[in-house]
């Protein structure tokens, strides 16, 4: 875990506005697969499932009695935690709704506001399943009035998938489920299939494969965004716990070796007890091999002279999740601009709100933060224009209309403005 010292030197570290290589090996690969699921349909996805998944499938979709099934297969107490995260989840953004904007006229000039028809829902699977995905993102998408959720995710080899996924996904109201992942999914919802219906949007997280596949398909389907690896930066002063610091920068780095953990603090003390907490703490822990992978590759702890240096890195680096474990009554918070979560308070911790705060989970990552928000209600809205045209309209602003359209030389749309305003002036 590299240790920094001085703003100026952070600050060369946690830049990720400079240019980027936007090329990636993998991408020819997956257009390959998007093509073929494009061209030839269910028989590809069972065909590229096999070869990915090593799952021999007779069926896409996961059908009622399964589902039914997955509730005897897991503990009572997982499935009554799961329904509380739902029912935080399905609150959080029942208030957000009706905040949000709403349908307005005036004049019969305005929008409409209107939930989108039908969703794809990714959520990964394989090796780990993440039931915390689907509710984080298929219950905003039924409270904001989306009339079909539909969930892809990839089987394990023997065909099967996650209980606690199929649980989670009945809890959140997931209207069907198939048991497809990688790109083929991300083809298969986009263009749609003999089994597998067309979306309107698709959201979730998952691999670089998924990432690609969703870069690739948007514009033919609407997309979240491109969320990366996963990333914390805790702000921490020398009030702070080093067994909590260490804990959650721990924890983000449980979720695979491209996350990215960081401290930033003002206090050179509590940094050097946040690297013995570390080891200590990483000992207890089963996933210590991609913990180390990850704080090897991305781990950082800087040190900085003051908040203020620290909360302009935390703004330049614009991450994912800001923890904030200062002393009290500071408003830390209001000052970071660039973040897709921050948790802060006496017991904060990032795990909180991957489960059960409410918010959504589903968060900008890689600096998109600067302009990107976390999934939420207003990601399955969209907004109509409507403008109603009469009389006193043509009137008004008919003149000034066709003066700028014949600057722009349009005339056909001039012509058309100057009909009706001809036809105004003989009533």
């Amino acid at each position: 875990m590299k240790i920094v010292e001085g703003f100026d030197q952070a600050k060369k570290l946690l830049d990720r506005q400079a240019p980027k290589d936007l090329e990636y090996k993998q991408e020819p690969a997956v257009r390959q697969i998007i093509n073929d699921v494009r061209q030839r349909g269910d028989n590809a996805l069972f065909e590229l499932t096999e070869k990915f998944d090593s799952a021999k499938l007779t069926t896409l979709e996961v059908n009622k009695a399964q589902i039914k099934a997955a509730y005897k297969k897991v503990d009572v107490k997982l499935v009554d935690a799961m329904k509380l995260a739902a029912e935080r989840i399905g609150t959080f953004h029942q208030a957000q709704k009706e905040r949000a904007l709403p349908t307005y006229t005036h004049g019969k000039t305005g929008w409409l506001v209107r939930p989108l028809e039908r969703v794809g829902v990714y959520a990964p699977g394989g090796t780990a399943s993440y039931p915390s995905t689907v509710l984080m993102t298929a219950i905003p998408a039924r409270v904001a009035g989306v009339k079909e959720v539909v969930l892809v995710t990839p089987p394990a080899k023997d065909g099967s998938i996650a209980p606690a996924i199929l649980i989670a996904a009945d809890i959140a109201g997931v209207n069907r489920i198939f048991s497809i992942g990688g790109a083929q999914a991300i083809a298969a919802l986009a263009f749609g299939t003999e089994s597998v219906p067309r979306v309107d949007k698709i959201c979730g997280p998952g691999n670089i494969y998924v990432f690609l596949a969703k870069k690739l398909v948007y514009g033919v389907v609407g997309i979240d965004g491109l969320q990366g690896p996963s990333e914390v930066v805790v702000i921490a002063d020398a009030s702070a716990d080093p067994d909590y610091c260490a804990s959650d920068l721990l924890a983000q780095a449980e979720h695979g070796g491209l996350s990215s953990a960081i401290l930033i603090t003002d206090s050179g003390i509590l940094a050097d007890k946040v690297m013995l907490s570390i080891d200590e703490q990483l000992k207890q822990l089963s996933r210590q091999a991609i913990i180390k992978e990850s704080l090897a590759n991305n781990g950082m702890i800087v040190i900085v002279q003051n908040m203020v240096e620290a909360i302009e890195l935390t703004n330049l680096y614009a991450p994912e999740h800001v923890l904030l474990l200062t002393k009290p009554n500071t408003n830390y918070d209001e000052q970071i601009v660039n973040a897709g979560c921050i948790i802060y308070g006496q017991q904060a911790t990032v795990a909180m709100s991957d489960y059960v705060s409410g918010p959504s989970h589903t968060l900008p990552t890689e600096g998109t933060a600067r302009f990107s928000s976390p999934l939420n209600v207003l990601d399955f809205l969209k907004i109509t224009n409507v403008s109603s045209v009469g009389d006193a309209l043509i009137n008004l602003a008919g003149g000034a209309a066709s003066t700028i359209a014949r600057a722009e030389g349009l005339d056909a749309h001039a012509r058309a403005i100057e009909l009706r305003m001809k036809n105004v002036r003989k009533k």
